[in-house]
């Protein structure tokens, strides 16, 4: 029987939108709607970063806390992952949330290039934001921009910063990041599993790319990203609806490669994650 496919939302990105998209959820309140009908649709993950009343990202660990009691409130079950991705913060604040003892957070290996700056995930931030996670019991999502951050993360398990078996999310299409390219795809999940065969992993896409991700992904085998936070369009002119709709998307696709969404339990069992509170 085929492998069920974790579908995990991005429910908001960390800086404000260039859309108008009225879709895309700013306040608490807001992302706990958003994601509960994204829950509904099919959705397993929720991938979540908080921002300020004026929409300014921040790493603030009350707003993260609000968010994610209004999630396990909600979504029971739900696998809860909190951003510290760099564009809320420059240091370890990135890593304050860390003590709520989310289900994952996202941990990038290493730096490379964004459109407009440099993504940057120095060795030493890096080491701290791995051994918090370890103290806090949470699961790192690794998100590999590039082949060096996938033997990074090895190594780190490998030395006793990250448990195993390793979770790693492919981020293809941001711009002087990695390209969307199909060989380079198949020689990052080859790699993966050369090194770490017990891995799973996840393939992100980019704005137009991320239905191109999701297909590829699931032809391979591995799980699927989607939500407002990659892509506010639902084509290259119509806004997309809603974050439930870019969910219910995927959760469609997968019967054209035979398998289906994961539930919460086929979920948690799949990332080595323990069962949900009661």
């Amino acid at each position: 029987m085929a492998t069920p496919c974790i579908i995990t939302v991005a429910i908001t990105g960390s800086v404000p939108q260039k859309s108008d998209n009225p879709a895309v959820p700013i306040t608490i309140a807001e992302q706990v709607e958003s994601t509960h009908a994204a829950f509904e649709a099919g959705a397993t993950l929720a991938h979540c970063h908080v921002r300020m009343e004026d929409g300014k990202p921040t790493s603030d660990p009350e707003r993260f806390g609000r968010l994610l009691d209004g999630l396990r409130k909600h979504c029971p079950g739900m696998i809860v992952q909190l951003s510290t991705g760099g564009r809320s913060g420059n240091g370890r604040e990135r890593g304050g949330m860390l003590p709520l003892k989310p289900d994952m957070a996202s941990l990038s290996t290493g730096s490379c290039n964004f459109p407009t700056r440099v993504y940057e995930n120095a060795p030493d931030l890096v080491n701290w934001l791995a051994e918090e996670m370890i103290r806090h019991d949470v699961k790192p999502e690794v998100e590999a921009f590039d082949l060096s951050m996938i033997f990074k993360a090895v190594e780190m398990q490998k030395n006793g910063l990250m448990k195993g078996p390793i979770h790693v999310q492919f981020v293809m299409g941001v711009k002087n990041a990695m390209p969307v390219d199909r060989a380079a795809f198949e020689f990052f999940v080859a790699t993966l599993k050369r090194l770490a065969p017990d891995a799973t992993w996840t393939g992100a896409g980019i704005g137009r790319d991320q239905l191109t991700l999701n297909r590829w992904a699931l032809e391979l085998g591995g799980h699927c990203r989607t939500g407002l936070e990659d892509n506010v369009r639902w084509d290259k002119t119509t806004l997309a609806p809603s974050n439930a709709a870019l969910v219910k998307r995927v959760a469609e696709l997968c019967g054209e490669y035979g398998r289906r969404a994961a539930t919460v339990t086929e979920a948690r069992k799949l990332l080595s994650l323990p069962a949900a509170a009661q």
